[in-house]
């Protein structure tokens, strides 16, 4: 009966954590000669999946990785191949946890544009 008890706020606490991962990650950076670049991300975190929505509106190359952090110990992480998203381009990465889901986040990696 105790761990009923206890389980109960632990999972609201999870609960509320997972509900404000749905926020966009981070404003573009400025490359060298201050030109703004890199894809804008959110993540949406349904159950046990992860889905990231990345368009760049930018006109060089971001390389872009979903990264995510499971909550249980005995559960692997995961990390996305990464996908490369010309200017003007929208993609969609999809990861998954076997169960909760602890954290995600999107890295980005700018390519070089031509003439660099």
């Amino acid at each position: 009966m105790r761990h009923r008890r206890t389980a109960a706020p632990t999972a609201v606490v999870l609960a509320a954590l997972l509900a404000g991962s749905a926020a966009p990650v981070g404003p573009a950076a400025a490359d060298d000669h201050g030109e703004r670049t890199g894809a804008s991300c959110r993540t949406e975190v349904d159950g046990s999946r992860v889905t990231a929505y990345c368009h760049n509106p930018y006109p060089h190359t971001d390389r872009v990785r979903l990264h995510v952090e499971c909550a249980r110990w005995w559960d692997v992480d995961a990390d996305s191949a990464p996908v490369e998203v010309p200017a003007t381009a929208y993609v969609e990465l999809t990861e998954r946890c076997w169960k909760e889901v602890g954290a995600a986040w999107i890295s980005h990696d700018p390519l070089p544009g031509p003439g660099s």
